[in-house]
């Protein structure tokens, strides 16, 4: 027999977790299992929800009595399995129908999907789909409805029991409810981390969101910028030069991600990136620094395998460091969180002077003081900011594949 205070007890620890900062799949574990506490006899359960991600479209949570939770994110290039084309929970989405339930005891049950039929000799005798829609952002495609969508599955004689089946509908709603807290929370966490970066965006869900916070922080500067994009994209048109772009972004801010930098902005074609100090030595930050550098040469030159005849991709790249203010710049209620200074002012300049010096990266002499004989003097140049011609150098490509180890044209996949 089920006891409704006992569920009324699920509910009130579910409005607890959700004021807090849950995980999900755990939350749901737990849920399944003090379900089970209260005599509601479910052995097997899905949750399925959707989220706003530039990668990933859904993610799921498997449980089953007596064995451990399963998570798995499902990305927007995922092709469909077989398995998710004849899946019940899948046909519920499209027919958009309240329940779909099958009593896989019944002999004269539909037994349509080959899930179920697995089921029913595994010993299942219910199983049940049961969405729950509710509004969050996300991207609209195949499924007009965002929310959760949940399997319940038992294999108590007789099936669900009709107060199981209450008790069940009423504590999905209230998951639903925990489910939008938390799920909101994510979506703005992967938005700021998105558009700000996570060093940026942490800051600015910290509170950093008035015109005019900041702080001052020691940094290298990763500065690069495509060279000829402006017949390039004559040459492209619009749409082509949009893919064009996006592969170059891939080859010189993919790099920096790699390597644990922190990419600020995207200045038209030019990558403006930062290696924080506070969280490495500077000798740390500028081996990143560097290695990020080798990295996007790689990955430019994996690109220009495959351009089919096309124009060839090509990059100049600053890496200076120093003291940079890294804060909310703009109007008051239109701003940008980045990093102005000196440092960044003389990173877009030593850029300027790759294409003078025939070089593809350019460091000032305090990075080059860590890149051992890899540094070539290139001569001094008059730089904005400084009263003095500064030194700079080139960095040579020996040892290029030594120092990268995240080439993605050498990774290869599970097969």
């Amino acid at each position: 027999m089920i006891d409704m205070m006992d569920i009324d007890a699920v509910e009130d620890w579910l409005i607890g977790e959700a004021l807090g900062d849950p995980d999900m799949t755990q939350l749901f574990a737990e849920l399944c299992e003090r379900l089970r506490q209260c005599n509601v006899p479910v052995d097997r359960a899905m949750l399925v929800w959707s989220t706003l991600h530039p990668m990933i479209e859904a993610e799921i949570a498997f449980w089953e009595r007596g064995g451990t939770v399963y998570h798995e994110q499902i990305e927007h290039s995922d092709e469909d399995t077989d398995d998710w084309l004849q899946s019940p929970v899948r046909a519920v989405l499209v027919s958009q129908e309240p329940m779909l339930r099958r009593r896989l005891s019944n002999a004269n049950a539909p037994i349509e999907f080959p899930l179920l039929v697995r089921l029913q000799s595994e010993g299942y005798t219910d199983y049940m789909v049961i969405p729950t829609a509710f509004e969050i952002p996300a991207i609209r495609g195949e499924y007009p409805n965002t929310g959760i969508i949940l399997s319940w599955a038992t294999r108590e004689p007789g099936g669900f029991s009709e107060e199981a089946l209450t008790a069940i509908r009423y504590i999905q709603k209230r998951l639903a409810i925990a489910a939008r807290a938390v799920l909101q929370g994510d979506i703005t966490r992967i938005i700021a981390k998105t558009y700000l970066g996570s060093f940026a965006g942490t800051k600015v869900l910290n509170g950093q969101i008035r015109h005019g916070d900041g702080e001052t922080i020691d940094a290298v500067i990763y500065y690069s910028d495509m060279r000829n994009s402006t017949a390039i994209a004559e040459a492209l048109g619009p749409e082509a030069y949009l893919a064009w772009l996006n592969t170059y972004f891939q080859a010189t801010a993919g790099a920096v991600l790699e390597h644990g930098g922190e990419v600020l902005d995207f200045i038209g074609d030019a990558v403006l990136a930062v290696f924080p100090t506070e969280k490495d030595s500077l000798a740390k930050a500028v081996e990143k620094a560097i290695a990020a550098a080798d990295e996007t040469r790689l990955r430019l030159a994996d690109a220009n395998k495959h351009t089919n005849g096309g124009p060839e991709m090509k990059a100049g790249i600053a890496l200076s460091t120093g003291s940079v203010m890294f804060g909310n710049i703009g109007v008051a209620n239109r701003l940008t969180f980045s990093v102005v200074g000196q440092t960044v002012h003389a990173a877009a300049r030593i850029e300027s002077l790759t294409k003078r010096v025939k070089s593809d990266v350019l460091m000032t002499g305090e990075v080059a003081a860590f890149a051992g004989n890899r540094a070539r003097n290139a001569g001094a140049y008059e730089l904005d900011g400084f009263t003095t011609r500064q030194p700079l150098f080139a960095l040579d490509q020996s040892g290029l594949l030594q120092t990268t180890t995240n080439n993605p044209s050498e990774q290869t996949g599970p097969t």
